[in-house]
């Protein structure tokens, strides 16, 4: 099928949400069994790693790591914001500084001001969002950014979006309370494909679309290692406890230029890849065989790939020995891990 739908459902006893596009898996989200990104804790601090910079705190859910602190000493009460999923065996990461977001607005609670997507380029636009934002944060102290999609919104649901974010932030501020806490669940599979797939799409709903749809055929075949690619070229995909490694195959394709035409296409199939099989931390990409000076057009090709990705991925070069690597946050839970 052509065109973008996004299908919520259930695998197994999990909720779900897919965005298919022209009948390609284009990204899924799983619910896990580990604590949420967006979910607030109310946490103790616990012990202070000063070479690291950081600090280790008790929650609810077990061990958590804040960054970038100083001067915070054991036995204190903080609230912080889960940013990513936990590596095997290490604590939860975390930061101090919440956010409040939702599908047009982000509430900034220590982070003061008004402020727009610098992607609305209209004057006009402008002027009348940022009229809807000091109406709505009249009388706070906290901060407001309107997302791009508040552009072409209603001015009466972006009021109401902001008042819900606002109302939201200034409870989970004004919680007094001791001892390790969850003061606020992050948002599952179906409100986050509401909050942030904000491209227009079919939107179905229906139980067993999954099926219907070929999704379910989609998540079995991203759980294996090898992935197809367009002109006959492949991925292998494969989770170490390290670092993932992509290997890149030309084929049955035995031409001079092979090797750039497999690594442009994995350029451009890679950040979807890897988001529907949950993979972030350090990437390491092993592509095909090329003229060095063919370097930059799979760079170019990958940051523009990258563009449109919502995970932040930081492009940190080649290896003397040829390979790319990417560090890329880890925002989703391994599809392999989830559907074991």
């Amino acid at each position: 099928m052509n065109g973008r739908q996004v299908l919520l459902d259930h695998i197994g006893q999990r909720e779900a949400a897919a965005l298919m596009v022209d009948g390609l898996l284009h990204d899924l989200l799983i619910d896990g069994d580990a604590p949420r990104p967006g979910t607030v804790y109310r946490a103790v601090t616990d012990r202070p790693v000063p070479g690291q910079g950081g600090i280790f705190l008790k929650t609810p859910d077990g061990a958590a790591y804040l960054r970038g602190v100083k001067g915070i000493g054991a036995g204190e009460t903080l609230q912080v914001q889960v940013t990513g999923y936990a590596e095997p065996g290490k604590a939860i990461p975390v930061t101090h500084k919440l956010l409040f977001k939702s599908r047009y607005a982000i509430v900034t609670p220590d982070a003061p001001g008004l402020n727009l997507s610098r992607s609305i380029k209209d004057d006009d636009v402008r002027d009348t969002l940022m009229e809807i934002a000091h109406d709505a944060m009249a009388g706070s102290d906290m901060g407001l950014i309107l997302r791009s999609v508040a552009a072409d919104a209603a001015p009466d649901d972006i009021a109401e979006d902001v008042a819900a974010m606002r109302s939201l932030a200034e409870e989970v501020a004004a919680d007094a309370g001791s001892g390790p806490e969850v003061l606020l669940e992050g948002d599952g599979p179906h409100v986050l494909a509401w909050r942030d797939w904000v491209a227009p799409a079919d939107v179905v709903t229906q139980a067993g679309c999954f099926e219907d749809q070929g999704v379910l055929d989609a998540v079995d075949a991203a759980c294996g290692a090898r992935q197809i690619l367009p002109g006959g070229a492949s991925l292998f995909i494969e989770q170490t406890r390290a670092l993932v490694a992509v290997d890149v195959n030309t084929g049955a394709d035995g031409s001079f230029a092979a090797g750039l035409r497999a690594n442009l296409a994995c350029a451009r199939a890679l950040p979807a890849a890897l988001r529907v099989r949950g993979l972030g931390g350090q990437i390491t990409i092993d592509l095909a065989p090329m003229p060095k000076k063919e370097r930059r057009s799979f760079e170019a090709a990958l940051r523009a790939a990258l563009r449109d990705d919502d995970v932040d991925t930081v492009m940190a070069g080649w290896t003397p020995l040829g390979h790319f690597e990417l560090q890329r946050k880890r925002a989703r839970l391994p599809l392999a891990e989830v559907m074991a």
